[in-house]
C-alpha cells in the first residue's frame, strides 16, 4: 500500500466519532474483543438455528405419496421439489401438473424462506455488534474505574481505595485484592517513612557530637596536646557508635530482604558459642545463665541466626536486674530447631511487646538517644525470623522480664528450602523438654 492511502485512512480514522473513535484510539481493546467474540457467537448460533429451522421446515411440507394419472388406474410417482417428478406420465395429465404446480409453489417457499432468514440473520448481526459493545461496555466499567483510580494513586496518596460496588464477581474481588494490597503498601511505606526518620535523628547524634568536641578543642586557646588527644579520642568513639548503628542497620536489611541460600548449622553449638562470649559481661552485670543446651538442628544462614542469638542475649542483658537471671535452652519439635532466651527484669505490659520489635522503640520511650543501644535488637531478631521463615513467640512474664522463642524450620522440612512460602504457625512445642538447668556466671 502506498504512502497516499494510508494518510487518507489516517484522515478518514480520525473523523469516526464515539465507540468507533475509541476503537481508533486504542487499537484492539479488550471490549472490541468482547463484542466481536459475542457477535460471532451470536452470528454462529444464528446460523446453525436457520439450518436446522430450514431443515426441519422442509422435512414437514414436502408432499410424499402417489399422483393420479389419466385413463385407467395410478401411476405411482415419488414426489420431489422442482421438476417433474421422476416416473410422471408423459403424456402431461392433469394430476401431473397438480403435482408440478404444488412442489413448485413448494420450492418457491423455501428460496423465501431461505433469502428472508438470511437477511434476518444479517439484521440481527449488525444488531448483536451493537449490543455486544453496549453490554461489554458494562461489565468493563468497574475496569476503567479501578484504571482511572489507580492512575491518580501515587506514594503520597496511598490511603486511597477503589471500593467497588455490586455483587461479589471477579471484578469486585479483584478490586477488594487490589485495596487489600494498597493497605499494605500504605503500611510499607509508612514504616519506611519512620524508619528513615529515625535512623536519620540516630545518626545525626554523634555526628553532631563529633562537630561540638572537634569545636570545642579547636576554639580552646590553652589547647594542649592531652586535650587535643582526649578530644580526638572521644570522636574516635563518636565514630565506632556510628559505625555500629550503621552495621545494625545494615544487618536488619539483609534479614528484610530473604536468604536466597540455606545450608544445615547447628542451633546448639551456636548457641553454647554465644553464651561463652557473653559470661564476662554476666559476670559485671551480676546476671546469672541458666542454659540447658539439647540437640537442635536448623536450616538458613548461620551468621544471621548467630546475630539473632547474639540479640536476643544482649538484649536479656541489657534489660536485666542486678542479681537477676537468664533461661536460655535449645530443643527439637515438631521438625523445628527451637532456641528460647527468657530473663528476669522490668515488668513489661503485654499490650508493649509487640511495639518492642520495630525499629528505634524501647519500653517506655519512643526515641532511643541518651540510652544504652539503639532500639534495633529485636527488630532484627524479627527481620532474620521472617527471613528463615522461623516462628516467633514473645510474651512478658508475669515478675518481669521477656520471654523470646524463635522455632527454625529444620534442614528435611520443606520450609527450609528456598523460595517458599513462610510456613503456618503450627502448634510447636514452645517449652523445652524438662531436665536439670546449668546454671552459670
Amino acid at each position: 500500500m502506498s504512502i497516499v492511502p494510508r494518510a487518507a485512512l489516517r484522515r478518514l480514522a480520525a473523523r469516526l466519532p464515539g465507540p468507533l473513535a475509541r476503537v481508533r484510539t486504542h487499537g484492539r481493546t479488550v471490549r472490541l474483543r468482547m463484542t466481536l467474540l459475542y457477535s460471532g457467537l451470536f452470528l454462529l448460533s444464528g446460523a446453525a438455528l436457520l439450518a436446522v429451522t430450514y431443515v426441519l421446515v422442509l422435512h414437514a411440507v414436502t408432499p410424499t405419496g402417489t399422483a393420479p394419472a389419466t385413463g385407467e388406474g395410478t401411476i405411482p410417482v415419488p414426489v420431489g421439489v422442482g421438476g417433474l417428478p421422476p416416473g410422471a406420465p408423459p403424456d402431461g395429465g392433469e394430476g401431473t401438473r397438480t403435482w408440478q404446480l404444488l412442489t413448485d409453489q413448494l420450492s418457491t417457499v423455501m428460496r423465501s424462506l431461505l433469502v428472508n432468514s438470511l437477511i434476518a440473520l444479517a439484521l440481527m448481526g449488525v444488531i448483536s455488534i451493537v449490543l455486544g459493545w453496549i453490554v461489554a461496555g458494562r461489565m468493563l466499567r468497574p475496569l476503567r474505574t479501578m484504571t482511572g483510580t489507580v492512575r491518580d494513586i501515587s506514594a503520597t496518596s496511598l490511603h486511597r481505595r477503589l471500593a467497588l460496588d455490586g455483587p461479589q464477581d471477579e471484578l469486585k474481588q479483584l478490586g477488594d485484592t487490589f485495596d487489600e494490597l494498597l493497605d499494605r503498601l500504605e503500611s510499607a511505606f509508612r514504616a519506611q517513612r519512620q524508619f528513615v526518620a529515625n535512623a536519620s535523628h540516630e545518626l545525626r547524634t554523634p555526628l553532631s557530637r563529633q562537630r561540638t568536641i572537634g569545636q570545642v578543642a579547636l576554639y580552646d586557646p590553652e589547647a594542649s596536646a592531652e586535650s587535643l588527644r582526649a578530644a580526638h579520642e572521644r570522636i574516635l568513639v563518636a565514630g565506632e557508635e556510628q559505625e555500629r548503628l550503621i552495621e545494625a542497620l545494615l544487618i536488619l536489611t539483609r534479614g528484610q530482604t530473604g536468604i536466597e541460600v540455606r545450608e544445615p548449622f547447628d542451633l546448639a553449638r551456636l548457641t553454647a558459642e554465644v553464651l561463652e562470649t557473653r559470661h564476662a559481661e554476666a559476670g559485671l552485670r551480676g546476671v546469672t545463665f541458666r542454659s540447658s543446651i539439647g540437640p537442635a538442628t536448623a536450616a538458613g544462614h548461620r551468621k544471621l541466626a548467630e546475630r539473632l542469638v547474639v540479640n536476643l542475649v544482649d538484649n536479656a542483658l541489657k534489660y536485666n536486674h542486678p542479681h537477676g537471671w537468664i533461661e536460655v535452652a535449645t530443643w527439637t519439635a515438631d521438625d523445628r530447631g527451637v532456641v528460647r532466651v527468657a530473663n528476669s527484669g522490668t515488668v513489661v505490659p503485654p499490650d508493649a511487646v509487640e511495639e518492642l520489635f520495630q525499629p528505634f522503640r524501647r519500653l517506655g520511650t519512643g526515641r532511643t538517644a541518651g540510652l544504652e543501644g539503639y532500639g534495633l535488637g529485636l527488630s532484627i531478631v524479627r527481620a532474620i525470623a521472617d527471613a528463615h521463615d522461623a516462628r516467633l513467640d514473645a510474651h512478658a512474664r508475669p515478675d518481669g522480664g521477656l520471654s523470646i522463642t524463635v522455632a527454625f524450620p529444620c534442614p528435611a522440612t520443606p520450609a527450609s528450602r528456598p523460595g517458599t512460602a513462610k510456613t503456618a504457625k503450627g502448634d510447636v512445642r514452645l517449652s523445652p523438654p524438662t531436665g536439670p538447668a546449668r546454671a552459670s556466671r
